[in-house]
């Protein structure tokens, strides 16, 4: 298989790049891999629109210059349109993350005009089915609908597609699905393993056979179609022996903003105790950016144990993830487990042995159940709207 690590190196001399905007916890669907906090009732107090505003200002006089709108569900914020087009106007290249639940034909059009300029889908399968029982609600027909409308109307368009065991299979078949909608790129991103991805590991890890296949597919793919459609394929670094170079590296490039106000390095971030993360409600982004204690303890190289420390690769990795450090072996210092050279790879492979070792019943998925909205509820609420 290729390598998982990025060779990727982006520059923003100091500041943002890409500024992620997690508008709310709460969604439609109850994905047993969500990357949400498992705990999601403990973030309410979610920020309204002229505090989003503020940090859209500040983020972009800092040189951001690409803003994601996230959740859960962005499209459950009454003002959406609104904040893209504040977005817009200040010259965010703007991108909406989406489950498409909460999309229609209309408010479509209204986000054209607000001047967002690209959309990614979140998918489960080509199969109502398998799609269904990833999704915990039944959406398929309504993502297939949502996703035809929003290329009929010209948005560049990311289909993406979280893989584990449950649809690895079908890699060809989601493959030709997208081809068949028109989308430009095609994101099968193997579930990466946090939050709820965590608790249901053993039943989503695909096997290393799996993994292959699945590669192979895309490769055929790729070699027939040609310029009709960008296929990503991404590794669990679970079956690589070098970690992803997370994020570009903690406080780089990236900046996540969840829906109480607190500034993170990434949306993980809240794995690691200890950190007092804080808040755009009382410090103003440049401060956080630059002073913060949470936001400096990993920058760099100074932080590292060995063997990272002394690693020729660190520039390329970055030591791995800090999240996945922590959850794995305590310590977020630690070098992510994920690398061959870490003391501590035994425990990713002894989680790939024990997954592999665990009769794949899917029936023992914990589904998200905390943070969900009624799809019903949902969509009477639209068409009063």
């Amino acid at each position: 298989m290729t390598k998982a690590g990025s060779n990727l190196s982006l520059d923003g001399q100091g500041n943002p790049v890409w500024l992620l905007l997690e508008l709310t916890y709460k969604c439609p669907l109850k994905c047993a891999f969500c990357s949400n906090p498992t705990d999601l009732d403990a973030y309410g107090n979610e920020l309204n629109t002229a505090e989003w505003k503020k940090v859209i200002h500040e983020a972009r006089s800092m040189g951001a210059m690409q803003i994601g709108f996230s959740g859960g569900e962005p499209t459950l914020h009454k003002d959406l349109e609104e904040l893209v087009a504040e977005a817009n106007d200040l010259g965010y290249y703007t991108n909406l993350i989406t489950s498409g639940i909460g999309l229609t034909r209309k408010r479509l059009e209204n986000l054209k005009a607000a001047g967002l300029r690209h959309i990614q889908l979140g998918f489960q399968s080509d199969h109502r089915e398998t799609a269904h029982w990833l999704a915990g609600v039944d959406c398929y027909d309504k993502k297939i609908s949502i996703a035809r409308e929003i290329k009929s109307l010209g948005f560049p368009m990311v289909l993406n597609v979280p893989i584990s065991s449950i649809n690895i299979h079908q890699v060809p078949g989601i493959i030709e699905l997208a081809t068949e909608i028109g989308v430009e790129y095609l994101e099968l991103a193997n579930v990466q393993y946090y939050n709820w991805a965590l608790v249901n590991r053993n039943q989503l890890m695909p096997t290393r056979e799996a993994l292959e296949k699945a590669e192979l597919q895309v490769a055929e793919a790729r070699a027939r179609l040609g310029d009709r459609i960008t296929i990503f394929f991404v590794i669990p670094d679970y079956y690589e022996d070098r970690p992803k170079a997370c994020m570009n590296g903690w406080g780089s490039i990236h900046l996540t903003i969840a829906p109480d106000g607190v500034a993170l390095p990434c949306s993980q971030a809240r794995a690691i105790p200890g950190l007092d993360f804080p808040s755009v409600r009382d410090h103003d982004l440049r401060w956080i950016w630059h002073e913060s204690d949470s936001f400096n303890i990993y920058r760099g190289d100074s932080w590292m144990k060995e063997p990272c420390r002394s690693c020729s690769e660190k520039e390329i990795d970055f030591g791995g993830c800090r999240c996945q450090a922590m959850l794995l072996t305590g310590d977020a210092a630690n070098a992510d487990p994920a690398c061959s050279k870490s003391p501590h790879h035994h425990i990713i492979q002894q989680a790939v042995a024990k997954a592999l070792q665990t009769e794949q019943d899917h029936k023992h998925l914990i589904a998200r159940d905390v943070g969900w909205v009624s799809t019903e509820v949902w969509h009477n609420d639209l068409d009063t709207n």
